[in-house]
């Protein structure tokens, strides 16, 4: 891969870049680099891990000095979670090529006083979600008149939480002409109906392996009664020592009784879902990629998108009925190129989602020998469907992020 002053970046970029240890561009940044710092809009297609992040802000701040003193901002992101568009703030300020750049998050289950407050000092780069971007806009607080950089980051699943409208609208209050980029891990038909749009000529950049998984990625299942998932939980981790480890649920109920469960006999760990106030989440992913929080305990909502280095092992203790949010979750290890472990706890009637699963990665997953638990295969009987959820367990999909 080159490295970044190969690519024609200003040299104090490139500087800043080398102090953050960046040197070499990732496959996807090597790819979206060159024609988006001509000013062309960009399809990226890449996995979670890749370094997507950097692909998008590069470019951004290759123009930083060509944006004007005002107090309007000259690039916006869009990105679906709270989580994700904190991490994008967070790697903006450390690639800033300037002590002068200025940027402010924008998300829904805080209040609007910080926002406000940023908003009216100024800035050069917003990041937030859709919804809480439109509640701005309604406002007046935020103002997009001046908008030559857009970016719509994890495009398929702001699309698949229903964030389509918020994004057209959005897009519709940028003036024209101005630059897009659009990174999204997959391209279905929605997300090409939204770049043949609101794209112009884009150049289409997919770094993916045939396989939508990570190859370095160690994965094994174990059969186990999900009464004695408790018990090979604490099994594992005596015996692996992770460094650091996400475990998923599949319901935020699940997730907190499991909590409460491993707080008891586990040291450093913590529980995330959706429910939990917005201070409290951006504590507790503060003290994960910190270190100082060693287990964490989570629902999806940290299935996609967030960059934590340290994590060796990802354990999927309920297995999940939709394959790619497996590929996903397992995708919080692995990061760019580093080797992880992912174990999947498979209930002896859940072999059918197991199969699934290994037909969408095109490999087998491997049984995980664990000692006091029987390796057997869990039986592959074609699930029924499930009724809808109640609603309570459905508002987090169509309250804004």
């Amino acid at each position: 891969m080159p490295t970044f002053d190969q690519l024609g970046l200003r040299p104090e970029l490139v500087e800043g870049l080398a102090r953050g240890g960046f040197h070499k561009a990732t496959p996807i940044q090597a790819g979206v680099l060159p024609p988006a710092i001509l000013g062309r809009d960009v399809l990226g297609k890449a996995q979670t891990g890749t370094g997507k992040t950097g692909a998008f802000l590069i470019p951004f701040f290759q123009r930083f000095a060509e944006f004007p003193a005002t107090p309007e901002p000259f690039g916006i992101v869009l990105a679906p979670t709270r989580e994700l568009v904190v991490q994008v703030q967070e790697q903006a300020e450390k690639l800033a090529p300037s002590k002068e750049f200025k940027s402010v998050v924008i998300y829904g289950g805080v209040g609007f006083g910080a926002q406000l407050d940023g908003l009216q000092k100024g800035c050069h780069l917003v990041v937030g979600t859709p919804g809480r971007v439109i509640d701005h806009l309604q406002r007046g607080s935020l103002k997009l008149g001046k908008i030559q950089y857009v970016v719509l980051d994890e495009a398929d699943r702001m699309l698949d939480i229903g964030f389509r409208k918020d994004i057209e609208r959005i897009l519709t209050h940028c003036p024209n002409p101005h630059q897009t980029l659009l990174l999204s891990a997959t391209v279905p038909e929605t997300v090409l109906r939204l770049v043949n749009r609101y794209l112009t000529d884009p150049v289409h950049v997919s770094i993916e392996s045939e396989k939508p998984t990570v190859d370095k990625i160690s994965q094994s299942y174990v059969s186990v009664e999900e009464s004695r998932k408790p018990e090979l939980l604490l099994k594992i981790f005596a015996d692996e020592t992770p460094r650091q480890s996400i475990i998923f649920c599949e319901r935020k109920r699940w997730a907190e009784d499991l909590y409460l469960v491993l707080r008891k006999k586990v040291a450093g760990v913590s529980m995330m879902h959706g429910d939990l106030p917005q201070g409290m989440r951006n504590q507790i992913m503060a003290a994960f990629r910190a270190g100082k929080v060693k287990h964490l305990v989570a629902t999806d909502v940290v299935g996609r998108g967030i960059d934590v280095t340290g994590i060796s092992h990802v354990i999927n203790y309920d297995i999940p009925e939709d394959p790619e949010s497996y590929v996903h979750r397992i995708g919080r290890t692995g990061r760019i190129g580093a080797d992880g472990t992912a174990i999947a706890f498979v209930a002896p009637e859940q072999g059918q989602r197991l199969t699934n699963i290994e037909s969408f990665i095109n490999r087998l997953i491997d049984p995980r020998a664990v000692e006091g638990f029987e390796m057997t295969r869990p039986v592959a009987v074609e699930e029924a469907p499930k009724p809808p959820a109640p609603m309570t367990h459905r508002k987090r999909y169509s309250n804004r992020l």
